[in-house]
């Protein structure tokens, strides 16, 4: 029995050496490698970001303006066209006869007037020898009068005649994307009565972003920066919902000329280029309107800073190579990436980017600087 117990006990002291070992290894374990980078200055640009909507640089209705059966439908919907393309016919058998009722009636009045005019030079020679009376020669000329009224009448109506006749073929007023159309060939339209809308053309070669900001403060900043010259308004960065395949940046053109009594804020406008035909109007977009030029902010990773109940804090490694928990104060976002801190630290302080998880305030580090 005796023996049996000093085998047990020689068991266990045999399985606890392993353990000791360990226990000895972890106790004297090598500090954890952490990513460090180190905040610097730099000249900088705070943008602010506010919601806005694309509309085209000209959208315009086309519509009947005659009364017709829709003959012809020349284009593909949603195509581009050029400035003059024929896009819709109208049925013009009546506006041509028209058209031809108006040029006979000026070609009588022209003859009328002809007629007139010659018997009115005779009457007034025949009354310098008394062959006619002044009353005879009064009339003549009235008559003339009543002939050069009736060709104006004429040729406005010509005119009339002619524009009603130009109605029934609805041509693109400018380059640009068309709609699908509103009616089928074949169908009739009461133009006449009301313009009746056919489709809608779009000269989306620039795009107008329309956005509004909230202060006078802000509009104010805005107008400082354009007269110091320190900030540039010709390249407004813009971002869209969703990733598009190109960038784009607007130029700032137009401040509405008063507030928006009911929102308490004022609209903007800026013109894009639409050079690859991605944009299209009703889109929304995101502009990151240029605010504040710092020359000398102190800058780092805005992905370093974290946040809990008493704001916001990044880990800094000091000389010894110990974790600080540093509370800081920011100033803005610059570039997407950068975060401008206005209180808590100072050019040349090492702080933690990476792993931010594993690190913990007092712990004993190996800081590698991030290249």
């Amino acid at each position: 029995m005796k023996d049996i117990v000093i085998y047990i006990l020689a068991l266990t002291a045999i399985a606890a050496i392993p353990s000791c070992k360990k226990a000895s290894t972890d106790s004297g374990a090598a500090p954890e490698d952490v990513e460090v980078a180190s905040a610097f200055t730099d000249s900088a640009l705070i943008y602010k970001k506010y919601p806005g909507y694309l509309v085209a640089n000209r959208e315009v209705e086309l519509v009947a303006r005659v009364d017709g059966e829709l003959v012809a439908k020349n284009y593909a919907s949603g195509a581009f066209v050029k400035e003059g393309t024929v896009l819709f016919r109208i049925e013009d058998r009546n506006y041509r006869d028209a058209v031809e009722r108006a040029q006979a009636a000026l070609a009588t009045a022209k003859s009328n007037l002809e007629y007139a005019t010659t018997r009115y030079s005779a009457m007034q020679e025949a009354l310098k020898g008394d062959a006619v009376s002044e009353m005879e020669v009064a009339q003549a000329k009235n008559s003339v009068e009543e002939c050069e009224a009736a060709l104006k009448n004429a040729t406005a109506a010509l005119h009339t005649a002619q524009t009603q006749l130009s109605y029934c073929t609805v041509r693109a007023p400018f380059d640009g994307h068309v709609t699908s159309a509103s009616y089928d060939v074949g169908s009739y339209l009461a133009g006449e009565a009301s313009s009746t809308v056919l489709a809608t053309i779009y000269d989306d070669k620039e795009m107008v972003v329309k956005f509004s900001v909230e202060d006078d403060e802000t509009l104010g900043r805005i107008r400082r920066n354009i007269a110091d010259g320190t900030v540039d308004y010709g390249s407004i960065p813009l971002t869209f919902s969703e990733a598009m395949p190109h960038r784009y940046t607007a130029s700032l053109d137009y401040f509405a000329p008063k507030v928006d009594t009911s929102t308490g804020t004022m609209q903007l406008q800026a013109i894009v280029d639409n050079v690859h035909n991605e944009l299209r109007s009703g889109m929304f977009v995101s502009v990151s309107l240029p605010l504040v030029y710092e020359p000398k902010a102190l800058l780092i990773s805005d992905a370093a800073i974290s946040t809990d109940q008493l704001g916001k804090y990044v880990y800094v490694v000091n000389d010894s190579d110990k974790v600080v928990y540093t509370p800081i104060e920011t100033g803005g976002l610059v570039n997407d990436s950068l975060q401008i801190v206005s209180k808590g630290l100072s050019a040349g302080d090492r702080y933690v980017t990476k792993a931010l998880l594993k690190v913990r305030d007092g712990m004993i580090v190996n800081p590698i600087e991030k290249k």
